[in-house]
């Protein structure tokens, strides 16, 4: 029987030999606001430059999206068209939609969601919303929904990240422990 630090040790290895590959998904030259893909209907947007805000954008009820067309902008967009949902904290910055005091499997009031920390015994789902922390280049964390879940990988469909809409990352399972290979990734939240 393999223990705790066992489990875990080999699992970092899998994450060292793990790599990420992207997908072909590009528009030439396009211009801040243009749909350059959707996902379920829910359009991904170009942004230009990382930090370039375009104004907030607001639902047709008032609802705050987020700011124009940042990650956390398509993510709360696409959650509200695709299921009706409303976060009762509609504001914050990517990595603050993941709240690091909840255990895994806990509820996340202000995002009415249940959260899943990486690197433990739940298998990320499609329609999941991956949350990056902050890094001392982006300190404001990052945001995107699941696509795709393979035996081996995840797509990430994301906005703000120039023309490229989405990102293949490794999907890795040892021991019943699923973790998505990149040591920035803080967990995923779900509807209940």
């Amino acid at each position: 029987m393999l223990n705790n630090n066992t489990i875990y040790n080999k699992l970092i290895v899998c994450l060292l030999v793990s790599f990420l590959g992207f997908s072909p998904m590009t528009i030439d030259n396009p211009k801040v606001g243009q749909v350059i893909d959707s996902l379920n209907g829910v359009s991904i947007r170009y942004n230009g430059p990382m930090h370039h805000v375009a104004g907030r954008n607001l639902a047709p009820d008032g609802y705050n999206l987020g700011l124009k067309w940042q990650c956390v902008e398509f993510v709360k967009r696409y959650y509200y068209e695709r299921f009706g949902h409303k976060m009762p904290n509609s504001y914050g910055h990517a990595k603050d939609f993941f709240n690091k005091k909840l255990s895994h499997i806990e509820y996340n009031k202000e995002r009415d969601l249940i959260q899943y920390r990486n690197v433990k015994y739940s298998k990320p789902e499609v329609d999941d919303i991956v949350v990056y922390d902050g890094y001392k280049h982006n300190p404001y964390g990052h945001i995107g929904i699941i696509a795709e879940v393979g035996a081996d990988h995840i797509i990430l469909a994301q906005q703000n990240v120039g023309r490229k809409s989405r990102v293949k990352l490794k999907l890795v399972e040892f021991e019943g422990i699923y973790t998505i290979a990149d040591f920035n990734i803080l967990g995923w939240l779900r509807l209940k």
